[in-house]
């Protein structure tokens, strides 16, 4: 009896152990099994990563400058050069600080010489509906029914010289702006364009803010100077007086020096709202055999010409286009225009 109970208790035993193992190894695999899949769903073992930047628009804010070393007093960020334009709509700031931010600079604008007036071809008649430039933007910007003689020689009407914040009431109280001067235009990169492109430049009816009706007293002070230069005497035009100038120079794709981007962008950065629309930009042609620019100027200085034409007339160029207008005889110490012109005879009378 012992014997068997023995034999018996032995061979329970090692059963007992062979269950035991066989259960013990089926609960460390599930274990594992749990454990490994927790582990790899666990978000502290494999986080989950945010969707890569598409674009990098910062690295390409900043535009190579043309033969000039960069600005680094810009007292405003620039913002990203992709920043959408809504054009055809009233900008921001911000919008306007975003086209400077993409203009080119050149700090040597000297350099490029040989500007005259007449290579922009400025008055003409586009749609030869008898209407010169001059004439199709005083009949747009009168604030009331315009009186006119001739062809088309606009006599009076109702405008407003956002310059000085002054009403005016007789068209030869006035100048038409090229809001961005003929003379700046030519050293941002004009020298270089087609002459079917200056001339659109010199009579661009296509964006509203490229020519402004201003007194001639406010446009002959501007001359050919950029902001860092001038300002206009109403403070109040400041910041559209700065938006329009980026607008106009980024719709023809024209450079900054420094000093005139720093000064936008003061400017820009104290403004809380603007009245500037978005331009479209315009069609510009480079002429592969331009000159390098380094011809000698002519056309005039800067003394008293206004739109940068020196003492040139910046409504007419020449007694022939003003009579052909209706204007003249300009007077000796009654008419500005007297100014301009060469009295031969010096009988105190031009353009007769």
């Amino acid at each position: 009896m012992g014997i068997w109970w023995d034999s018996r208790s032995i061979a329970f035993r090692i059963v007992f152990v062979a269950i035991v193992a066989v259960v013990g190894a089926l609960v460390l695999s599930v274990t594992i099994a749990v454990v490994q899949s927790t582990h790899n769903s666990s978000p502290l073992a494999s986080p989950s990563r945010p969707s890569p930047t598409l674009t990098r628009a910062a690295e390409t804010a900043t535009p190579t400058s043309r033969g000039s070393s960069a600005s680094t007093s810009t007292s405003t960020p620039s913002p990203t050069a992709t920043s959408p334009f809504v054009t055809g709509a009233t900008g921001d700031a911000l919008v306007f600080v975003t086209m400077l931010a993409q203009l080119p600079e050149d700090d040597s604008p000297e350099s490029h010489g040989g500007y005259n007036r007449s290579l922009f071809n400025a008055w003409i008649d586009a749609n030869g509906d008898g209407c010169n430039t001059r004439a199709e933007v005083l009949k747009v910007e009168s604030a009331s029914a315009i009186s006119s003689h001739g062809t088309c020689t606009i006599d009076t009407g109702s405008w407003y010289s956002a310059y000085d914040g002054t009403w005016f009431t007789s068209a030869r109280d006035l100048d038409i702006d090229h809001f961005v001067p003929l003379k700046e235009a030519w050293v941002s990169g004009a020298w270089q364009w087609t002459a079917a492109t200056r001339t659109g430049f010199g009579n661009d009816l296509g964006y509203a803010a490229s020519l402004l009706a201003v007194s001639s007293s406010s446009n002959r002070s501007k001359s050919d100077s950029d902001p860092a230069r001038w300002l206009p005497r109403n403070a109040d035009f400041y910041c559209d007086y700065a938006a329009t100038w980026v607008a106009v120079k980024w719709r023809w794709s024209l450079s900054v020096d420094s000093l005139e981007r720093d000064a936008l962008n003061r400017l820009l950065s104290s403004c809380s709202s603007l009245s500037v629309i978005v331009p479209d930009k315009a069609n510009v042609q480079v002429d592969p055999h331009a000159s390098d620019g380094s011809a000698a100027q002519t056309g005039g200085g800067s003394g008293g010409g206004g739109s940068g034409d020196g003492v040139v007339d910046p409504n007419f160029g020449t007694c022939v286009n003003a009579k052909a207008n209706g204007y003249g005889p300009y007077i000796r110490g009654v008419d500005p225009e007297y100014n301009f012109y060469r009295d031969a005879d010096k009988d105190g009378r031009v353009c007769e």
